[in-house]
């Protein structure tokens, strides 16, 4: 059956994720080492001649990148980013470091990173093997995977009920590929209609030029409740893909991939980690809607292997 051809799918992606950015061993004292300046290299060289680190946010990734009526950019990410900059400044003895924000789209985000525009990329980015080659991701962050917005009361029974429809998707997402290939395998004659960000792709659908939007489970959820549109929309069907997340990082940057890892393990050690993900996922928004999703198995696994203290030489 279709069904379960998607979930072997699905537990394919999840072990190939799990080889890419599972926290194995890595083993850092809670002390951050000092590094001398004479020392560094990539993005600490770059961020410890300009006293700045810059963080890459979404506008509409709510919650985990999204910006508040004063504009400034919040979320799930942006928390961990801050912890990762507050990691850095330890790293670097250095308490005067500042954050720029820079916005990044799906389309851009990764190429951001790769030419150094952003330091850090804070949003709900998919860590894959393809992506890999052009930046690092840090360990696993949040587990989402491809569903479908409609209009309430469209008759839903399955991803064949996407039959003949015209799907609004968001450039630059993974969401376009799994579409695609389910697509190509199951002949559904689907029309896709590319946005620039999430947001746009909502308003497409909101306005009736699409049938559906297809996009990571959560951000769905998160758009129906920034647009209080509980009693329009509806998120439908079963997962069409396994999508971990991971916050992005210049390619192969290992002193940076070293205070990623430290900063996770801090959040851990010191309990912040589960009030951290409360806050964004269990807490009212700031708009007052609530998600009331608890931390996934696979999450909780991820986070808990930061409690394990490993010898620096066994790295």
């Amino acid at each position: 059956m279709p069904s379960l051809t998607l979930r072997a799918r699905s537990l394919a992606f999840a072990a190939l994720a799990a080889a890419l950015i599972a926290p194995a061993a890595f083993a850092q004292q809670t002390a951050a080492p000092q590094i001398p300046a004479a020392g560094l290299t990539g993005t600490l060289d770059k961020i410890a001649r300009t006293g700045t680190v810059t963080l890459g946010y979404r506008e509409a990734s709510v919650p985990f990148s999204f910006v508040d009526r004063a504009g400034k950019p919040i979320g799930y990410s942006m928390d961990l980013c801050n912890a990762i900059v507050e990691e850095i400044g330890r790293t670097l003895g250095r308490d005067d470091l500042k954050v720029a924000y820079e916005k990044v789209t799906s389309e851009t985000r990764l190429q951001a990173v790769a030419d150094g525009k952003v330091d850090l990329e804070c949003g709900s980015t998919t860590a894959n093997l393809e992506r890999a080659k052009i930046v690092s991701f840090s360990p696993l962050i949040f587990v989402a995977g491809t569903k479908v917005m409609v209009a309430k009361g469209t008759p839903w029974k399955d991803f064949n009920s996407l039959k003949g429809k015209t799907v609004a998707v968001t450039a630059g997402t993974t969401n376009i590929a799994a579409l695609k290939k389910l697509d190509e395998k199951f002949q559904l004659g689907l029309k896709l209609v590319e946005s620039p960000d999430h947001e746009q792709s909502y308003q497409l659908l909101a306005s009736g030029k699409v049938d559906a939007f297809a996009t990571d489970d959560i951000l769905l959820a998160g758009l129906i409740a920034q647009h209080r549109a509980q009693d329009k929309f509806m998120v439908a069907g079963e997962l069409l893909s396994y999508d971990p997340y991971g916050i992005a990082y210049r390619h192969d940057d290992k002193p940076m991939k070293q205070i990623i890892e430290r900063a996770f393990r801090a959040l851990v050690i010191s309990n912040e980690i589960d009030p951290t993900y409360e806050k964004w996922f269990g807490h009212r928004l700031p708009n007052g809607e609530r998600f009331n999703i608890p931390m996934s198995p696979q999450l909780e696994e991820s986070w808990k292997a930061f409690a394990t203290e490993i010898e620096p030489d066994q790295k």
